[in-house]
């Protein structure tokens, strides 16, 4: 309603002018004198400006006939087509015309109008391959997606289009949630243009959603190929996607193949703690745990982390609570002072019931500010194996049930927190985002199963102790503690024993 009014107004305005003009030139004296053979004849202003534009017109129309006639002669010499062209030439001036409007229609966002044009410039041009794309994504702004799929299906048909018709489907499928076909056209399309970046990306999150993990390093190598990626983060990803291959390496010890796909993952990112104990125990399972041993110290120098020192107990399970404490001192010499280290060296004098030496390895930790609630639970249970009275045990509880949880995997796209390592975030689907950090929001959630107590595993032999009238009341104090160790703790079904 109002552009109609306003195109009224502007016409108004145009007449109104037109005749104020001519009144002008009406009311001005002179004009042009021309004189033809001995006849002198004498235009006024208003008859000069409208001989003039007659003049032009029929210069105008001199041209077109020329041309229509210089067509006509060469129809008539054998061109078939010199008069098409010439009647062609003006209705594709005005169909591209209309594709350019249409496009300016689609990029300010109105999708109706740009519909309008793509129908008008495929009326006058004649070439789908140009107008189809136009309509389809018209289609999709306005919502019309059936009308959009149709489009993008015939663009499918012909050799020029094929991509952008499989792409054009690819997204309205990923739209709609049906993964299973969106994987399908992905590889189509990539198949069609291997450097295409986006659809290498695509193809790659489907396929870590999928856990088709030797498709998803096909991928990624297509990757680095085509320079769309650095090639350390390409050793790194692939070293993630070689993990995830032998990710049931521990529920099939039998298969060589998953052993040696853990030990690839570690060679290709030896900082990657899931792939180093993961290859600990491919070594340990083939009976070489002097290797498993080599790895992980390692693998600890670069990043000490509780799963390393789980994977460490695993490659000598019938030893002694002693022996254990013997041979972890190597561990401990890469990093002596890093909290993880001390955290280790207390629990396994714990377990070796030398409370003392507990206490020396867990040193000021509980004093620091980011002290989590790994170093209470350890300070509780040094004090109730020294016979400490039940308020001191239970004051230590209480922080340890209030202070951070420490040191988790968490997404770094979403920050949701997970249990254990996975290669594809299960909350927002993000690959290879997993970092072991603190959280950056307070929870409740547990952290890995190797964070209280990892290392008593195996088949330590349990010995028998003195029971006082102390140690009696201590009881409620060591189920407590148990509670505490149990919300920081997921059940590994590797460590029982």
């Amino acid at each position: 309603m109002l552009w109609s009014l306003l195109k009224i107004l502007v016409f108004v305005a145009i007449i109104g002018l037109l005749a104020l003009g001519a009144g002008f030139l009406m009311e001005t004296s002179g004009g042009v004198q021309i004189t033809v053979a001995g006849t002198e004849y004498t235009l006024g202003p208003l008859q000069s400006v409208i001989g003039f534009m007659v003049l032009v017109g029929a210069v105008w129309l001199f041209f077109k006939l020329l041309t229509l006639l210089i067509a006509t002669l060469k129809f008539l010499n054998g061109d078939e087509t010199a008069l098409s062209r010439y009647f062609d030439r003006g209705r594709e001036k005005r169909g591209y015309q209309a594709l350019a409007d249409g496009l300016m229609a689609l990029a300010s966002g109105e999708g109706r109008l740009a519909l309008s044009k793509a129908a008008k410039a495929e009326k006058l041009l004649q070439k789908p391959e140009l107008t189809n794309l136009l309509v389809a994504q018209a289609a999709e702004m306005t919502g019309d997606t059936k009308k959009a799929a149709e489009t993008y299906k015939k663009l499918i048909g012909d050799n020029a289009t094929r991509f952008v018709g499989v792409r054009g489907v690819l997204k309205q499928k990923l739209s709609e949630g049906d993964d299973e076909t969106a994987l399908k056209l992905a590889e189509k399309a990539l198949a069609i243009k291997p450097r295409h970046e986006e659809t290498q990306d695509i193809l790659l999150g489907l396929q870590t959603k999928s856990q088709d993990w030797t498709g998803a390093r096909s991928t990624l190598t297509a990757k680095l190929k085509s320079g769309s990626l650095p090639r350390d983060v390409y050793k790194r990803r692939d070293a993630v996607l070689a993990l995830s291959e032998a990710k049931d390496i521990l529920s099939d010890t039998n298969s060589v193949e998953a052993q040696e796909r853990a030990i690839e993952a570690n060679k290709l990112s030896p900082d990657l703690v899931p792939a180093a104990a993961m290859a600990a125990r491919a070594h340990i399972a083939k009976g070489k745990p002097k290797n498993a041993g080599r790895l992980l110290k390692k693998a600890w120098d670069a990043q000490p982390h509780p799963d390393l020192a789980h994977a460490f107990a695993d490659a000598a399970p019938d030893e002694t609570a002693d022996e254990r404490v013997k041979r972890f001192a190597v561990l401990a010499k890469v990093h002596p002072q890093h909290m993880e280290t001390r955290l280790m060296m207390a629990e396994l004098h714990i377990v070796a019931e030398d409370f003392p030496e507990a206490r020396r390895a867990l040193g000021d930790l509980i004093e620091q500010d980011d002290a989590d609630a790994r170093a209470y639970t350890l300070m509780a249970a040094i004090e109730r194996g020294e016979g400490a009275s039940d308020t001191v045990v239970q004051g230590w509880l209480a922080k340890a049930l209030s202070a951070p949880r420490g040191p988790q995997w968490v997404c770094d796209n979403c920050h949701d927190i997970h249990a254990e390592w996975t290669p594809v975030c299960s909350n927002c689907g993000s690959f290879d985002t997993l970092s072991w950090k603190a959280s950056p929001k307070a929870e409740v959630s547990t952290a890995t199963g190797a964070h209280m107590l990892p290392l008593i595993v195996g088949a330590i032999e349990d010995k028998p102790r003195a029971v006082d009238e102390d140690t009696a009341e201590t009881v409620e104090e060591e189920d407590l503690i148990e509670v505490v160790a149990e919300e920081n703790t997921v059940e590994d079904p590797a460590r029982q024993s």
